[in-house]
Protein backbone atom coordinates (compact mmCIF):
# COMPACT_ATOMS: atom_id res chain seq x y z
CA UNK A 1 0.00 0.00 0.00
CA UNK A 2 1.51 3.37 -0.98
CA UNK A 3 1.56 5.65 1.66
CA UNK A 4 1.51 10.07 0.81
CA UNK A 5 2.09 12.51 3.55
CA UNK A 6 2.14 16.00 2.69
CA UNK A 7 2.92 19.35 4.73
CA UNK A 8 2.28 22.95 4.33
CA UNK A 9 2.60 26.26 7.06
CA UNK A 10 -0.23 28.49 6.91
CA UNK A 11 0.02 31.82 8.34
CA UNK A 12 -3.13 31.52 10.34
CA UNK A 13 -4.29 30.27 13.73
CA UNK A 14 -5.16 26.24 14.19
CA UNK A 15 -8.72 28.06 14.61
CA UNK A 16 -9.49 29.65 11.35
CA UNK A 17 -8.00 27.18 8.97
CA UNK A 18 -9.68 24.19 11.33
CA UNK A 19 -12.87 25.96 10.45
CA UNK A 20 -12.33 25.48 6.85
CA UNK A 21 -10.74 21.84 6.71
CA UNK A 22 -13.24 20.65 9.27
CA UNK A 23 -16.00 21.60 7.34
CA UNK A 24 -16.89 18.12 5.75
CA UNK A 25 -19.41 19.83 3.59
CA UNK A 26 -18.06 22.90 2.18
CA UNK A 27 -14.32 22.40 3.00
CA UNK A 28 -12.75 21.17 -0.32
CA UNK A 29 -14.58 24.22 -2.60
CA UNK A 30 -13.41 26.84 0.49
CA UNK A 31 -10.08 25.88 1.12
CA UNK A 32 -9.52 25.34 -2.50
CA UNK A 33 -11.27 27.70 -5.05
CA UNK A 34 -10.71 27.23 -8.69
CA UNK A 35 -8.82 23.67 -7.83
CA UNK A 36 -12.57 22.80 -6.53
CA UNK A 37 -15.31 23.90 -8.58
CA UNK A 38 -18.42 22.06 -6.79
CA UNK A 39 -19.20 20.22 -3.17
CA UNK A 40 -22.21 18.51 -2.77
CA UNK A 41 -23.18 16.55 0.40
CA UNK A 42 -25.06 13.04 0.48
CA UNK A 43 -25.65 11.48 3.45
CA UNK A 44 -21.95 10.76 4.84
CA UNK A 45 -20.73 11.49 1.39
CA UNK A 46 -19.79 14.31 -0.42
CA UNK A 47 -19.34 14.44 -3.52
CA UNK A 48 -16.18 16.93 -5.27
CA UNK A 49 -15.61 18.18 -8.63
CA UNK A 50 -12.29 19.76 -9.72
CA UNK A 51 -11.18 21.95 -12.26
CA UNK A 52 -9.85 19.00 -14.21
CA UNK A 53 -13.03 17.47 -14.23
CA UNK A 54 -12.45 14.56 -12.21
CA UNK A 55 -14.97 13.94 -9.98
CA UNK A 56 -14.98 11.58 -6.43
CA UNK A 57 -17.31 10.96 -3.63
CA UNK A 58 -15.60 10.92 -0.58
CA UNK A 59 -17.41 9.05 2.39
CA UNK A 60 -16.74 11.04 6.37
CA UNK A 61 -14.59 8.61 8.00
CA UNK A 62 -14.73 10.77 11.31
CA UNK A 63 -14.30 14.68 12.49
CA UNK A 64 -12.23 15.39 15.69
CA UNK A 65 -12.54 19.04 16.62
CA UNK A 66 -10.39 18.54 19.67
CA UNK A 67 -7.53 17.12 17.54
CA UNK A 68 -8.16 19.33 14.58
CA UNK A 69 -8.48 16.34 12.08
CA UNK A 70 -10.95 14.95 9.73
CA UNK A 71 -10.38 11.56 8.41
CA UNK A 72 -12.29 10.59 4.76
CA UNK A 73 -12.13 7.69 2.35
CA UNK A 74 -12.47 7.90 -1.78
CA UNK A 75 -15.29 5.45 -2.53
CA UNK A 76 -16.35 6.20 -5.64
CA UNK A 77 -16.31 8.70 -8.57
CA UNK A 78 -14.10 8.85 -11.61
CA UNK A 79 -10.97 7.30 -9.71
CA UNK A 80 -11.75 4.42 -7.99
CA UNK A 81 -9.29 2.96 -5.81
CA UNK A 82 -9.45 -0.58 -4.41
CA UNK A 83 -8.51 1.06 -0.84
CA UNK A 84 -8.31 4.97 0.45
CA UNK A 85 -8.07 6.65 3.40
CA UNK A 86 -7.07 9.94 4.08
CA UNK A 87 -6.79 12.25 6.79
CA UNK A 88 -5.91 15.89 7.19
CA UNK A 89 -4.87 17.59 10.35
CA UNK A 90 -4.44 21.43 11.60
CA UNK A 91 -1.57 21.50 14.36
CA UNK A 92 -0.62 24.95 15.98
CA UNK A 93 2.62 26.55 15.33
CA UNK A 94 2.45 29.56 17.27
CA UNK A 95 0.12 32.05 17.60
CA UNK A 96 -0.20 33.20 14.48
CA UNK A 97 0.78 29.84 12.34
CA UNK A 98 -0.49 26.39 11.71
CA UNK A 99 0.77 23.27 9.87
CA UNK A 100 -1.65 21.25 7.60
CA UNK A 101 -0.27 17.71 7.64
CA UNK A 102 -2.51 15.44 5.15
CA UNK A 103 -2.09 11.99 4.67
CA UNK A 104 -3.62 9.49 2.09
CA UNK A 105 -2.92 5.44 2.21
CA UNK A 106 -4.18 3.99 -1.14
CA UNK A 107 -4.29 0.88 -3.30
CA UNK A 108 -3.24 -0.06 -5.93
CA UNK A 109 0.16 1.53 -4.96
CA UNK A 110 -0.53 3.17 -9.27
CA UNK A 111 -2.65 5.65 -7.99
CA UNK A 112 -0.27 7.13 -5.76
CA UNK A 113 1.33 9.01 -7.99
CA UNK A 114 -1.13 11.09 -9.43
CA UNK A 115 -2.89 11.42 -6.04
CA UNK A 116 0.57 12.45 -4.75
CA UNK A 117 0.78 15.64 -7.67
CA UNK A 118 -3.05 16.79 -6.91
CA UNK A 119 -2.06 16.98 -3.54
CA UNK A 120 0.72 19.07 -4.11
CA UNK A 121 -1.05 21.38 -5.95
CA UNK A 122 -3.74 21.15 -4.08
CA UNK A 123 -1.90 22.51 -0.70
CA UNK A 124 -0.26 25.21 -2.91
CA UNK A 125 -3.81 26.76 -3.52
CA UNK A 126 -4.96 26.08 0.38
CA UNK A 127 -2.26 28.23 1.66
CA UNK A 128 -2.55 30.77 -1.16
CA UNK A 129 -5.98 30.97 0.08
CA UNK A 130 -5.63 30.69 3.87
CA UNK A 131 -3.02 32.88 4.05
CA UNK A 132 -4.85 35.34 2.02
CA UNK A 133 -7.77 35.35 4.07
CA UNK A 134 -6.07 36.35 6.64
CA UNK A 135 -6.16 40.12 7.90
CA UNK A 136 -2.53 41.41 8.52
CA UNK A 137 -3.39 44.53 10.05
CA UNK A 138 -5.50 42.92 13.22
CA UNK A 139 -4.17 39.22 13.07
CA UNK A 140 -7.63 37.76 12.40
CA UNK A 141 -9.45 36.64 9.18
CA UNK A 142 -11.30 39.03 7.10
Amino acid sequence: MASISKEIVIESTAEEVWKVIGDFATGPSRMAPGFVEDTQVDADCRVVTFADGTVVRERRVSVDHHTRRIVYAVVGGNIQPDHDNASMQVVADGEWRCRLVWIRDVLPDELASSMAEAMTHGLGVIKRTLDAARDPQHGSRA
